[in-house]
């Protein structure tokens, strides 16, 4: 990590270190009310769109599959019960409380017994290469430090052949619902998220880095640029998330 170069933590520009820092406070403030917070700021939508993401993974019995940046483990679930018994899900997450919210989750609590949890940085694994048929992060990757590093790093330790799937956040496709959408961002999600969080900066951070993650045909590129083949992205909800898919 280069600890002079300036990165973007929201619309501030911070040290390498900094935002590593920032980024591990921040998930260590709203772990425990991560999930609730997600639900009633998209109205429920992320579960649709993240039934959506690993239907785009196309997995079969058996596979080894990473969930990295995997928060507090929806998807992970979701993948545990698509690869069967004789699959392997590992979850990966920096966030230590992220990664015990995960774990101890009472919904689901038998799928989550079945999953690997890991601690981890996302932009340097202890993995070996070509060890995961799958790989798939889910609002996640806006977070790392260096996206275009994690990017790399999944890439190694995908199996040739092996499927990556990014669920992101994304911009509105028709210019009157992106105004709407700016305004419940930057005015009524904070407001919620003080109600829920007792802070409005979380969410507010959350918006900001919405708003400077590339678009899908420029993070498109910087896939390619990573080593992904068959790149091709589908939009949800008029764009506000779009899934992303590519192979090794």
């Amino acid at each position: 990590m280069d600890s002079d170069r300036l990165v973007s933590f929201g619309f501030e520009k911070v040290t390498e270190k900094e935002k590593a820092r920032r980024v591990m406070q921040h998930f260590d403030c709203i772990a425990y009310r991560y999930d609730i917070a997600n639900t009633v700021t998209s109205f429920g939508m992320h579960y649709i769109w993240k039934r959506q993401a690993v239907r785009h993974l196309d997995l079969k019995k058996g596979e080894r599959v990473l969930d990295v940046c995997g928060g507090t483990g929806d998807l992970a679930v979701l993948i545990e019960r698509a690869v069967g018994q004789h699959g392997r899900v590992v979850l990966s997450d920096l966030n230590y409380a992220m990664v015990q919210q995960g774990r101890y989750k009472p919904t689901n609590s038998a799928v989550r017994r079945k999953i690997t949890y890991v601690q981890s940085d996302a932009q340097q694994m202890a993995f070996r290469s070509a060890s995961f048929d799958a790989v798939i992060a889910g609002f996640g990757l806006r977070n790392l430090v260096n996206m275009e590093a994690g990017l790399k790093e999944i890439h190694r330790l995908l199996r040739p052949g092996g499927r990556f799937v990014c669920l992101e956040f994304s911009r509105p496709s028709h210019a009157w619902f992106r105004k709407l959408y700016d305004i419940y961002s930057f005015q009524v999600m904070p407001c919620i998220s003080q109600l829920i969080l007792g802070s409005g900066k979380p969410f507010l951070y959350l918006s900001e880095s919405i708003r400077l993650f590339p678009g899908p045909d420029e993070f498109s590129s910087i896939l390619a640029d990573a080593g992904f083949r068959d790149v091709t992205y589908s939009l949800l909800t008029d764009g506000i998330a779009a899934v992303h898919k590519g192979r090794k």
